[in-house]
C-alpha cells in the first residue's frame, strides 16, 4: 500500500491509500489532520505529510469509528505538538490535540481497550451539533452527523478553502456502511448527505465550487453528492415499501432484480460490504420498532 497525495484546493490536501481518505490542512501555524488511516500505514502517512509541510502536527480530527479512519491516531498524536502555552491534557505539550464528538468517545469506551486501545480515544470532545475553531487563519467547523454510519460521526468544513471532509457518510467506492450495533441508521446517513448539499456551493451547474473529500474514493463536488444521495434515497424507499407490504428479509434479499441492481456495477464491488449486507442493514434498521 502506497500513499498518493493530491491537492484539493486552498490549504487542503488528500492522502489516499492508507485506508480511509485522510485530509491535511497545511499552513504557517502547523498541520491539521482529518482521520489517520490504518496504524500500519502511519510511517508512510507521516512521510507524505512531511512532503507537504515540515510544520508540527497540531490537531487531529476523527470523523468516524472505523479502524481505517482512526487506526493511526496514537502514532500521529505522538509526533505532534500542541499550539498553546502551559501544559496540555495530563500535562502533555509534546502531542497533537486529538478531537472527536463525545458520542465517538462513548462508543470507543464501550467497545473497550481490548479492541480499541486507549491512546486512540479522543480526549478533546464536543457534545453538541458543532465545534468551530481557527487553524492556519482558516475557520474550521466540525459538524456532528448523528446516527449515520455510527452514533459518533462528524464531517469537517474548511470555510476558507471551501472543502468538506465527509467521512464515510459519502463513499465513492461503496454503498454506505451502516453499523447497526453502534447506532448507525440509513436516515441519519441521508440527513448527513443533505447537510453536505446545504453547505456546498457549486461554481456552475452543480459542478466545481465546494470540493468534497469522501471517506473513500476520488475528490468530488456537489453533483457527486447529489447523485449519491438520490441513490441511497431510492434504495431506502424500495426497502421501506417492501416492509410495508409485509415482505420478509429473505424475500427482499431474494428479489430479482435486486433492490440495488442498477448501482451494483459501481458501488457493489466491495467484498467487505456487499449489496446484500447493505440491504439487510437497511431492512433491519427500518423494520426496528415496527
Amino acid at each position: 500500500m502506497e500513499i498518493q497525495t493530491l491537492r484539493v484546493q486552498g490549504q487542503i490536501y488528500l492522502l489516499a491509500g492508507a485506508g480511509g481518505n485522510i485530509a491535511i490542512q497545511a499552513g504557517d501555524d502547523g498541520v491539521l489532520i482529518v482521520d489517520t488511516g490504518y496504524e500500519k500505514m502511519s510511517d508512510k502517512v507521516l512521510a507524505a505529510i512531511r512532503k507537504i509541510s515540515n510544520k508540527p502536527v497540531r490537531t487531529i480530527v476523527n470523523t468516524t469509528l472505523a479502524d481505517d479512519h482512526t487506526g493511526g491516531n496514537a502514532p500521529l498524536v505522538k509526533v505532534g505538538f500542541r499550539n498553546q502555552a502551559g501544559p496540555g491534557i495530563g500535562g502533555r505539550t509534546n502531542e497533537a490535540v486529538l478531537m472527536g464528538h463525545a458520542q465517538l468517545l462513548r462508543l470507543m469506551t464501550e467497545i473497550g481497550p481490548d479492541k480499541i486501545s486507549v491512546d486512540r480515544w479522543p480526549p478533546s470532545t464536543f457534545p453538541g451539533k458543532t465545534k468551530d475553531f481557527s487553524s492556519n487563519d482558516e475557520p474550521v467547523v466540525i459538524i456532528h452527523v448523528p446516527d449515520a454510519n455510527t452514533a459518533g460521526d462528524s464531517m469537517v468544513f474548511f470555510r476558507k478553502s471551501d472543502v468538506i471532509v465527509t467521512g464515510d457518510i459519502f463513499n465513492q467506492t461503496s454503498l454506505p456502511y451502516i453499523d447497526l450495533a453502534h447506532g448507525g441508521t440509513i436516515n441519519g446517513i441521508l440527513e448527513g448527505l443533505n447537510e453536505v448539499l446545504d453547505i456546498a456551493v457549486p461554481k456552475h451547474l452543480q459542478e466545481g465550487g465546494t470540493m468534497i473529500v469522501p471517506g473513500h474514493g476520488r475528490i468530488s463536488d456537489e453533483h457527486d453528492v447529489l447523485e449519491y444521495r438520490d441513490m441511497v434515497t431510492i434504495i431506502r424507499d424500495r426497502v421501506q415499501t417492501a416492509i410495508k407490504r409485509g415482505m420478509t428479509l429473505q424475500q427482499v434479499k431474494a428479489a430479482k432484480p435486486s433492490y440495488t441492481y442498477e448501482y451494483e456495477p459501481r458501488f457493489g464491488r466491495n467484498p467487505a460490504w456487499t449489496p446484500e449486507m447493505f440491504i439487510e442493514a437497511v431492512y433491519r434498521n427500518l423494520s426496528a420498532g415496527r
